[in-house]
């Protein structure tokens, strides 16, 4: 996790975040792209098992998310236990956080009070600002037949 937590403390330096210079950050500190180039830009970097995705929206925000732990489902296609993988994954959370909250990025975060669309999307979730961008730490499955995550997000609306 400190690889995460080092590209965060990296990441929240930059005066804009863009693509382009998240994407030499994660070269620079020696992160394997993974070969999802858009835009001439490589997108998808791994290091240490932790899959990191950096995300351009249509009014311009830039997301840089990291998977920190992932629980796939069963051969099924399917959790028998969903509850159970849930609470994993809330456990798997509870974990990190310390790591962002003893972090050099503590000085900078302030609570962030969630929205009603954060609680129909996450099924647990700490949510921070960080100099004018958004700090995410949260429990997701985004469909019953994927897996369930603990993601990551630094988000950054556009200048």
């Amino acid at each position: 996790m400190a690889a995460v937590i080092s590209m965060l403390e990296d990441l929240s330096a930059l005066a804009a975040l863009t693509v382009q210079r998240a994407a030499g950050r994660f070269a620079e500190r020696g992160w394997t792209p993974r070969g999802k180039v858009r835009d001439g830009v490589e997108t998808s970097w791994d290091k240490d098992g932790i899959g990191a995705w950096i995300r351009t929206f249509s009014s311009g925000t830039v997301t840089v998310s990291f998977t920190v732990w992932i629980r796939d489902v069963d051969a099924s296609g399917y959790f028998d236990d969903v509850e159970a993988v849930y609470e994993e994954g809330e456990q798997a959370l509870a974990r990190f956080l310390p790591e962002i909250e003893n972090s050099a990025l503590a000085a900078h975060l302030a609570e962030a009070e969630q929205t009603a669309d954060d609680e129909d999307e996450f099924i647990a979730l700490r949510k921070w600002t960080l100099d004018g961008r958004t700090l995410t730490a949260s429990v997701v499955q985004p469909d019953a037949d994927l897996p369930v995550m603990v993601v990551v997000a630094l988000e950054a609306e556009p200048a």
